[in-house]
């Protein structure tokens, strides 16, 4: 680990000024940037303590919605009342991700920030255009097992590790920042970016931006939901495909409106609205059900080890939408998947 400059931010407009100096880094649960500052890959000027500001409530907003702040951490967040009731696909993504240690420490706003485990970026002695910039890609060609099948690009074929956001995307939430520029907010959908030719930047914040909470509409999809998480063990494991479906079913019985978001398969979680329209007015069935996966993976690209994720996650799609139009989401405790 390197020598580093540390600093306790006092309020939210201290953690900005401090926060847009070059080389900065924000520090909150510190359960990803610890490790990574140890490993040698993040080796940051300064480190800016924000965990002293007030940003820790979870609240009720006008018209419904909740807001969650950036520094409430993974459980208080999934074992909130509120959150548990009203938006249990929310609850049931954090509670598939890491392990109860970590999810007692780790943030909101941290979670949304966290690197990719890609094993080449975790290595310092291999080529990674993430870590740095312009050296290559040491995972093409490479142990592909965990990598992208959707949106990479020549650069990069890293995946977003997270399980909160895969669900976040499919509850269009809004992520509040704040900045040298003053506070704005950024659609879930265009929080996270794909790698490009720039795959060092895994988000579209500006420099010294600082997440502050993220807000959640009124529709909570609690009736017909679920997060469907497959991985190469039941514990402490990140996802190989996962699936998020937020479902509304009319007395009829067709579908109203529905939102299906892919984790472990591209830069950030992956959705394609118009395949999700495929599904409105529809009867729910298998038919209609892969009609979307096929959709939903149009243009998928398998690099040798990670082949097999397309008709891994084919098979999830189906299965959690039919999860979700049956009202029987995924449980988190009994993990298996018959």
């Amino acid at each position: 680990m390197n020598r580093f400059d540390y600093a306790q931010a006092q309020d939210g407009a201290e953690a900005v000024r401090l926060g847009s100096a070059t080389g900065a880094r924000f520090l909150a649960g510190g359960t990803n940037l610890v490790d990574l500052m140890k490993e040698n890959v993040e080796r940051p000027v300064s480190v800016i303590d924000i965990q002293r500001l007030p940003f820790a409530a979870i609240a009720e907003l006008d018209g419904g919605g909740l807001r969650l702040g950036a520094l409430a951490t993974n459980a208080d967040t999934a074992y909130d009342p509120r959150v548990a009731e009203r938006y249990p696909l929310l609850a049931s993504a954090i509670l598939a991700g890491a392990s109860p240690q970590l999810r007692n420490r780790a943030t909101n706003g941290g979670n949304l920030n966290q690197r990719t485990r890609c094993y080449y970026f975790y290595d310092t002695a291999t080529a990674c255009n993430k870590r740095e910039p312009g050296s290559g890609c040491g995972a093409l060609g490479g142990v592909t097992r965990i990598h992208a099948i959707l949106g990479a690009s020549e650069q990069c074929i890293a995946t977003h590790p997270s399980d909160m956001c895969v669900a976040l995307a499919a509850l269009e939430a809004t992520v509040r920042v704040e900045g040298p520029d003053g506070e704005r907010t950024i659609p879930f959908a265009d929080y996270h970016r794909l790698p490009g030719d720039d795959p060092a930047r895994d988000n579209t914040l500006a420099p010294g931006e600082l997440v502050t909470g993220i807000d959640l509409p009124a529709e909570g999809f609690a009736t017909h939901f679920t997060y469907l998480k497959l991985r190469d063990r039941l514990s402490y494991a990140f996802a190989l495909v996962s699936v998020a479906v937020a479902m509304k079913v009319g007395v009829d019985g067709r579908i109203e409106t529905a939102r299906v978001a892919l984790g472990g398969v591209a830069h950030k979680p992956w959705r394609v609205p118009e395949a999700e329209a495929m599904l409105v007015g529809a009867m729910p069935s298998h038919e209609a059900f892969a009609g979307v996966a096929r959709r939903l993976l149009e243009g998928a690209v398998g690099r040798g080890d990670n082949e097999f994720k397309i008709e891994l996650a084919r098979r999830a799609i189906v299965r959690a939408l039919q999860q979700a139009a049956d009202g029987t989401p995924q449980s988190q405790i009994d993990k298996r998947v018959a």
